[in-house]
C-alpha cells in the first residue's frame, strides 16, 4: 500500500470513475425512479434526466438546494457550472463512488447525488473553494456560509480536501481554513478539525491518506493523522498520530497498531 505523499494535493490524480458510466447510471436510476414515484418526475427531469451533462446534473442540483429568495436560481447555476472544471468533476465523481461503496444506507448513486447533505456540502465546498483560489473570497465566503446553513457542515473555503471523500450524515462537521485532507478519507458527524486558541498561520490538522475519523471527534491544532489511521469516536486529539494506528480517548492515545493493507476510511469500523 503506498504511503502518505505529504501535502501536495495537486500533483495527487483521484482516480476517475468511469464518467461515461457513472452519469449514464445515475440518468438510469432517475428514469426508474420517476417511473416508481410519479411525484417525483418533475424534479428529476428538472435535475438530472433533461441535464445536458454531469456538470450540469450537478449545477442542477446544487443550485437548487442553496437557492435563497434574494438570488435568481439562474445566477447560482451559473456560478456554479462555471468553476466544474475536470479536476472538480474526477473529485466529485470519487466523492460518489466513495459514498456509494462505503455507506451501506446508499443504495444508488441517485441517492447519494440527491438526498445526502454531507456529499452536498462536499461538493458545494469544491466550488467555494475554486472560488477562493480565484481570487473571489467574498463570494466563496457567502456561499461557504450558506451551505453550512442549508446542509450543516462548516468548511472554510480555504480548506484544501482531496477526492473519495465521505462526509457520512455531514451535521455538525467543523473544518478550519489550514486544514488539509487528503484522498480517501471518511468523516462522520460532529468531528471538529480545528485550531488550539486563537494563533494564525497554519494552525489545523493535516489529515493523510486513507484516514477515518469517527463521530464526534476533535483534532485541534496543526498536527498530522497519519495514513491509514483511525480515530475513535469521540477522541480528542492534540498530538500527532503515526501511520497505520488507531488512536482513542481524551486525550487520544494510540491503542492498536493496524495491518499493513487496512483502509479505516473503507472498512468504516468503529471497533476500537
Amino acid at each position: 500500500m503506498p504511503k502518505s505523499t505529504g501535502l501536495g494535493l495537486a500533483e495527487q490524480q483521484p482516480q476517475s470513475s468511469g464518467d461515461v458510466s457513472i452519469w449514464s447510471v445515475i440518468r438510469a436510476e432517475a428514469n426508474e425512479l420517476a417511473v416508481r414515484e410519479p411525484i417525483l418526475r418533475r424534479l428529476l427531469a428538472e435535475q438530472v434526466t433533461d441535464a445536458a451533462g454531469s456538470r450540469e446534473i450537478l449545477a442542477r442540483v446544487l443550485a437548487a438546494r442553496l437557492s435563497v429568495p434574494q438570488v435568481e436560481t439562474g445566477d447560482l447555476f451559473d456560478l456554479i457550472l462555471s468553476t466544474l472544471e475536470d479536476d472538480i468533476m474526477r473529485k466529485v465523481e470519487a466523492d460518489l463512488a466513495a459514498v456509494r461503496e462505503r455507506d451501506p444506507a446508499c443504495m444508488t448513486f441517485l441517492h447519494a447525488l440527491l438526498n445526502l447533505k454531507g456529499f452536498h456540502a462536499l461538493q458545494t465546498h469544491r466550488i467555494a473553494h475554486a472560488l477562493w483560489k480565484a481570487g473571489r473570497p467574498e463570494i466563496a465566503t457567502w456561499l461557504a456560509n450558506l451551505a453550512s446553513l442549508v446542509f450543516g457542515p462548516d468548511i472554510h473555503p480555504a480548506a484544501r480536501i482531496g477526492a473519495a471523500i465521505m462526509l457520512d450524515h455531514g451535521s455538525g462537521i467543523v473544518i478550519g481554513e489550514t486544514a488539509v485532507i487528503e484522498d480517501e478519507v471518511s468523516i462522520l458527524q460532529n468531528v471538529t478539525l480545528g485550531g488550539t486558541g486563537k494563533e494564525t498561520g497554519d494552525r489545523h490538522p493535516k489529515i493523510r491518506h486513507g484516514v477515518m475519523i469517527g463521530a464526534g471527534a476533535k483534532i485541534l491544532g496543526n498536527i498530522e493523522i497519519g495514513a491509514f489511521s483511525k480515530i475513535a469516536a469521540g477522541s480528542v486529539v492534540l498530538k500527532p498520530v503515526p501511520e497505520h494506528c488507531t488512536v482513542a480517548g481524551v486525550p487520544a492515545a494510540v491503542v492498536r497498531i493496524h495491518r499493513a493493507d487496512e483502509i479505516p476510511a473503507e472498512t468504516m469500523d468503529q471497533n476500537i
